[in-house]
């Protein structure tokens, strides 16, 4: 949509800075488990954090944050190893101190950096512990810069189709890489059924890397996806790289809870009835998407349910102002 000034000439429209909203449960149905291991972080356009301390809401202004900018995180601590929780504490400790990131190499280097930290006093502790971490540092203009890790994933929706964004760092994708599996056997393993096995956490290391079908250790760097490895099939779905986010569509960001089901691709392919509607706010999204997947896991008889954290982002459009109608 253009507009006209009062000169005659087209003016492009102006986007606005992304809706964001959030909303994590321990179990959406109120049977499943009953210690929450995701959390997440939003910081918005001037600096106010939302988070979860001690599985509580918790907001804190930050200073000196640029205007306009803002961050996105969910992250899945890893259950079935200690202090899965804790895990994710902590890497949102360290990404409320990263500073924002003008570029793909800032935000990554920083990343890195406060892993191989954390990996260490995990270690010195005698922890084997991690978190999944998905992220989308937003700029004031320009795209967005995706940092992924584990099996957490980004979704866009549109009124037409739901796309993954992702590549889960699991198993499937490991076999993938190494010419075991091809595109068909890699979707059906990992998008068709449930999974719980993991190959890469934040803060506990990567066998992704591993030359073989079965790795000798954990290593302790995390090992990023990217052309040079993926196969075919999987080109242009790196790890770290730019996004564009376009307006009016929805991008979820999610931990696994919200497919764990036994049969999750049919709930997907209802995102874009349930998500695809500009007039409805994102709340009450969120209200339909938890709303279908509780009936869903009753459904498909999937309990008990999983930790759910979903974030939704969209980025509206509005019309330029029209030369000397703008309210002063």
């Amino acid at each position: 949509m253009k507009t006209v000034d009062s000169a005659g000439l087209i003016s492009p429209p102006l986007v606005s800075l992304p809706e964001i909203a959030v909303r994590s449960q321990c179990s959406p149905t109120g049977h499943g488990r009953r210690e929450n291991q995701d959390n997440y972080l939003i910081i918005d356009g001037q600096g106010q954090a939302v988070f979860l301390w001690r599985e509580q809401e918790t907001r804190l202004q930050l200073p000196d944050w640029p205007p306009g900018h803002q961050r996105v995180a969910v992250l899945d601590g890893m259950g079935g190893h200690s202090h899965g929780r804790e895990a994710a504490e902590q890497a949102v400790e360290g990404l409320l101190d990263l500073p924002a990131a003008a570029d793909l190499n800032g935000i990554s280097a920083g990343l890195n950096t406060l892993h191989q930290r954390l990996h260490q006093q995990f270690h010195a502790a005698g922890l084997e512990s991690g978190c999944t971490l998905i992220l989308l540092e937003i700029p004031r203009t320009g795209p967005a810069m995706l940092f992924h890790v584990g099996d957490s994933r980004a979704y866009v929706i549109d009124p037409r189709q739901t796309q993954c964004l992702t590549v889960d760092h699991v198993p499937a994708t490991h076999l993938a890489m190494l010419g075991l599996l091809d595109g068909a056997q890699w979707l059906q393993q990992v998008h068709a059924q449930a999974n719980s096995q993991i190959s890469q956490a934040f803060i506990l290391g990567s066998t992704l890397g591993a030359p073989g079908v079965y790795a000798d250790a954990i290593d302790a760097e995390l090992y990023e996806l990217h052309e040079g490895n993926l196969p075919l099939f999987l080109r242009g779905m790196g790890d770290r790289r730019l996004l564009e986010l376009e307006p009016e569509r929805i991008y979820l960001l999610a931990s696994d809870g919200l497919w764990h089901l036994r049969h999750p691709q049919p709930f997907v392919e209802r995102w874009p009835t349930l998500l695809a509607h500009p007039q409805c706010s994102l709340p009450e999204l969120l209200d339909r998407l938890f709303a279908e997947l509780v009936a869903a896991i009753e459904h498909q008889h999937s309990l008990p349910d999983d930790n759910c954290t979903v974030i939704l982002v969209r980025r509206s459009v509005r019309p330029s102002p029209v030369a000397g109608l703008e309210p002063p």
